[in-house]
């Protein structure tokens, strides 16, 4: 008998039920995988915190995956090609992931890269895929400048390491203690606060070609309509209100845009990662049956990088 977190109604982490449950035999097109690590994200707890249309409860919880294929459906090749039973994978955009063996859509999981641990692995295809977008809906191109707002948080780092791959320059705001990280990783950091639009251009030194949101303020809204001409360079990942509002692009995993490019951007993720050119800072790793507790420091907004939940049993 398997472990995973369900929700059973609207409601915070603490509400989640840690339960048993029979896993399904993986039918044709589908695999089963005993969960190593879990990736935590912020849209974990979000996506059943306020009601919403279309979700009908119970809910398992949990969206990204490494661990071992145990099953194998008839006919079934995962996402990056053939695969055997006790192959390592990573799976991203799967219900239920919370779990210690989850059934999934092959086509999700892909060869886990072996540069990266489990805690590592299942938490790169979230915020990468995330930063692969951003880059791409601005048009940010080799020898540009851009603005990253957020460089030290999850998704920041990787737009940081994607960045710098193609050649792109990042000035990225961060709180003074996280400079080093930014720079470790390609960036200029910047601190945030009054002030900020002049100490972007003081370290751009030219102007800047577009602008990336991964925190939502005012502030990084403001200072990017300040420093960006044209706002279709300019794209948030959380300040939904002001992209109506100001005419600025706004992009998540449930717009069915975003959903096709993030799919389509997994396997050259995961190859970047096996070539060692994209790793995942893991700040901390938690007992499966400690999720709440994981979301509780993930809510103070500086976990220190990413989070993990591991199987327990």
């Amino acid at each position: 008998m398997a472990l995973h977190w369900i929700a059973r109604a609207w409601g915070a982490p603490e509400s989640w039920d840690f339960a048993a449950y029979e896993p399904s035999a993986p039918a044709e097109g589908e695999v089963t995988i005993r969960v190593r690590a879990a990736g935590v994200n912020p849209a974990d707890a979000k996506h059943f915190a306020a009601p919403r249309a279309g979700l009908e409860f119970p809910v398992p919880i949990g969206y990204e995956v490494s661990g071992e294929l145990t099953e194998i459906g008839p006919d079934t090749v995962i996402g990056s090609g053939a695969a055997v039973v006790g192959d390592e994978v990573v799976a991203f955009r799967v219900r239920g992931g919370y779990a210690t063996e989850v059934t999934v859509p092959a086509e999700k999981a892909f060869a886990k890269p072996t540069t990266l641990t489990h805690p590592e692995a299942a938490n790169l295809l979230l915020v990468g895929t995330t930063a692969a977008e951003m880059l791409a809906v601005t048009g940010a191109a080799p020898g540009e400048t851009i603005l990253l707002h957020g460089a030290s948080g999850a998704v920041g780092v990787s737009v940081l390491q994607q960045a710098r791959l193609r050649g792109i320059r990042v000035i990225g705001t961060a709180g003074e203690e996280r400079f080093d990280e930014v720079r470790r990783l390609g960036g200029i950091p910047v601190r945030y606060g009054a002030g900020l639009a002049d100490r972007v251009r003081d370290a751009a030194g030219g102007p800047i070609a577009a602008a990336l949101d991964a925190v939502g303020t005012d502030e990084a809204v403001d200072v990017s309509l300040d420093l960006v001409a044209d706002r279709g360079r300019i794209v948030t990942i959380a300040a939904f209100g002001r992209a109506e509002a100001d005419g600025i692009l706004a992009i998540a995993g449930s717009m069915p845009a975003s959903t096709r490019f993030r799919d389509e951007v997994r396997g050259e993720l995961v190859a970047l990662a096996q070539n060692g050119d994209l790793v995942v800072p893991v700040a901390r790793t938690f007992a499966l049956h400690d999720a709440p507790e994981a979301h509780r420091l993930l809510a103070t907004g500086h976990p220190g990088g990413k989070l993990a939940l591991i199987p327990d049993v």
